[in-house]
């Protein structure tokens, strides 16, 4: 009997997770594994996750790190025999930028946002307003009315006042999603200030209910890899190629047909061949993957409203004695429309401390700074060479850290198209796309449907894996 046959399209941590699970997982290929066939269109699988060699390290182009408290990384590092190469966040904590000095963030805040009047009394960068809002959240909360789905900024410029949404708060949830908090959707970015926002009452008081506190949780809140993130990437492909997955790089997918009349129900075309498919998984980024599909169901078309932010990087290695670095935590945050003595409003949205942050990049003689710039709506960095953001970078390094000197080497990692924006009522877009998917033996995964960050990628990809197998049990 003819194996079935699946393409998955799309070779980042989605796509190779979803491979590892169509390919046995843990356990390995077995006599029901399909023949399985996963096309990138870049020249290496693992996307966004990479690493280089910098300043005598090996440094993650991408993510440095993934939360620990969701395990499907932990779990996929496990079935890989890794857990030696784990290790632990070393320090944890951050600064803010505020009134031109660095303020050190109160601990116990949940993702950014504050659960305590006292947590913004003892921020001396923030105005008596603020102080006032925070106060008056706890004693006379405001009412506002929460629907099916609302922005974050909406709801904590309500509660909260506009200088601790825009000025305290956005710096972190905007920044992990390279987003602007009023653009963003409270259900599918922040599920938890959905939730508290309707409870009514005081914000933060109902945050404090919906989330545990951090302290509570057991083990350490972020992980990363010794070899770097990038290196669990790498590791997935040749375990596939051993597994016999065909694994293509630098081949674009040109269409994705449907043959109701043939013996495979698909047709996977490249410039060069055609693949006939059972299924498809298919882990492109939104628009991508509305281009792919839209002739087959408006519902893919309305993926490509799924907008992108683009964002870059900057390494810099600097000598320890030319940089003073705040005494604690791993790194500092700079509020969006800063204003400094240079031009315009600073660039860099935040300094990754990364050499305290993660024990195998420590040195005696230097430290590793991650520079990040861009947000969904400023791109200027963009209109820059690497020269030139490089400059401007190191003029903005010197006001944020004194004593910063500029060093002999700064990588510029440019990520295009980058984080996917989840705008209010994205969930419906995910959901109309998905259950079009159902009846053609199709599912869709990654960071663009369930979550940006590596474990939400590895579950996305796993989750599809496990339907799709499934479906084929049952056809």
């Amino acid at each position: 009997m003819t194996r079935p046959s699946v393409v998955v399209v799309g070779a980042g941590i989605a796509g190779l997770a979803a491979a590892w699970e169509l390919s046995g997982g843990e356990s390995g290929p077995h006599e029901q594994t399909p023949r399985i066939e996963l096309i990138e269109h870049g020249d290496q699988v693992g996307g966004a996750l990479a690493t280089t060699t910098f300043a005598g390290r090996t440094i993650d182009l991408g993510a440095d790190g993934f939360l620990a408290r969701r395990l499907e990384a932990l779990t996929l590092v496990a079935e890989l025999g890794w857990r030696d190469r784990l290790e632990d966040i070393a320090v944890s904590g951050s600064s803010i930028w505020l009134r031109g000095a660095l303020h050190e963030l109160p601990a116990g805040m949940i993702l950014g946002v504050p659960t305590s009047s006292k947590m913004v009394r003892a921020m001396k960068g923030l105005s008596w307003h603020a102080r006032v809002d925070a106060r008056r959240d706890e004693l006379l909360p405001r009412r506002m009315s929460v629907g099916e789905d609302i922005s974050i900024g909406e709801i904590l410029r309500t509660k909260l006042g506009p200088e601790l949404a825009y000025t305290f708060i956005e710096p972190m949830v905007g920044g992990i999603q390279a987003g602007r908090i009023d653009a963003l959707s409270a259900k599918s970015v922040f599920p938890p200030l959905l939730e508290a926002a309707r409870r009514g009452g005081s914000l933060m008081k109902s945050l404090r209910k919906v989330v545990p506190e951090p302290a509570s949780a057991p083990g350490p809140l972020f992980c990363s890899l010794r070899g770097g993130v990038g290196s669990l990437a790498r590791e997935l492909g040749e375990r596939l190629s051993t597994r016999g997955v065909v694994v293509r790089t630098g081949v674009d997918v040109t269409a994705l047909r449907r043959t109701p009349a043939a013996s495979y129900p698909w047709e996977v075309d490249t410039a060069s061949t055609t693949t006939p498919a059972n299924a498809l998984i298919v882990t492109t980024p939104a628009q991508v993957s509305a281009r792919l599909l839209e002739h087959l169901d408006p519902a893919f078309g309305a993926l490509a409203t799924i907008d992108t932010a683009a964002a870059a990087m900057i390494t810099f290695s600097v000598a320890v004695g030319n940089v003073s670095l705040p005494e604690h935590g791993t790194g500092l945050l700079v509020p969006l429309g800063t204003l400094w003595s240079g031009e315009g409003s600073m660039m860099v949205t935040a300094v990754t401390l990364l050499d305290r942050k993660w024990p195998h990049l420590q040195r005696d003689s230097d430290v590793l700074l991650r520079t990040h710039v861009g947000r969904s709506d400023d791109v200027r960095w963009m209109a820059l060479s690497d020269e030139e953001l490089v400059a401007r970078v190191t003029q903005e390094l010197g006001v944020l850290l004194p004593r910063f000197s500029t060093p002999a080497a700064s990588p510029v990692q440019r990520w295009l198209p980058g984080l996917p924006q989840y705008y209010v009522g994205h969930d419906q877009v995910v959901a109309r796309a998905r259950a079009a998917a159902a009846s053609l033996s199709l599912c869709l995964a990654g960071n663009s449907y369930d979550g940006v960050g590596v474990p939400a990628s590895i579950g996305s990809g796993r989750a599809a894996a496990v339907a799709t197998l499934e479906a084929l049990a049952s056809s």
